[in-house]
């Protein structure tokens, strides 16, 4: 099984991004499932998504306290909640930011997380310029979906593009389908792991 922590904050999509996930697996012929936990119903306020995948049916419905993948839409989030627990030194890391994980190790505080992991198992991406350029919208989840099947090959970007595509008719389907390939693009250029397309 592969679980998925996604933290935003209200308005972000973190709860929009599980879904499109679990669709894309579901769609590849996997089981999926994705639900979301709020801590206070307010916009802006700190939002957890939960996606597991697997070849066999999911039988649990708890929060996922050990993810595999790590998912950080807001990088103010790094400072505020405690993101980090129960991810272990195998897991996958990917923050939505425009800078370097360099950089984050370096002004974030969290190098003693980012050097347990293995480098080709963290990345950043700038999901929300991305967004804007190709939405003319700060909504960064898509982006955030093709830099995630970049790093870590769980689901291709191709059944990430079907389940925006599906949820998202229209131009606004195909302006989030460009932020994810942008963000799948930048991801593979960035990172060492090589992932199905």
């Amino acid at each position: 099984m592969f679980a998925v922590r996604i933290h935003g904050r209200g308005g972000q999509g973190a709860v929009t991004a599980a879904e499109l996930l679990s669709v894309a697996a579901f769609d590849e012929g996997r089981h999926a499932q994705a639900f979301p936990t709020f801590g206070s119903e307010r916009t802006g306020a700190p939002v957890v998504s939960f996606c597991r995948i697997d070849d066999l049916p999911i039988r649990l419905r708890e929060p996922i306290a050990h993810p595999d993948a790590l998912v950080v839409q807001d990088p103010t989030l790094l400072h505020q909640v405690d993101l980090f627990a129960g991810l272990g030194d195998d897991g996958y890391l990917l923050v939505n930011t425009g800078r370097s994980v360099a950089d984050l190790v370096e002004h974030a505080g969290i190098g003693d997380v980012v050097h347990r992991l293995r480098p080709d198992r963290v990345a950043t991406v700038p999901a929300t310029e991305i967004a804007r350029e190709q939405l003319g919208r700060p909504l960064p989840n898509a982006a955030l979906l093709g830099g995630l099947a970049a790093l870590t090959g769980q689901v291709s970007l191709r059944a990430v593009c079907d389940a925006i595509q599906d949820r998202f008719p229209g131009e606004v389907g195909a302006g989030n389908v460009r932020a994810a390939e942008a963000a799948h693009r930048h991801v593979r250029a960035t990172s060492a792991r090589t992932t199905r397309a």
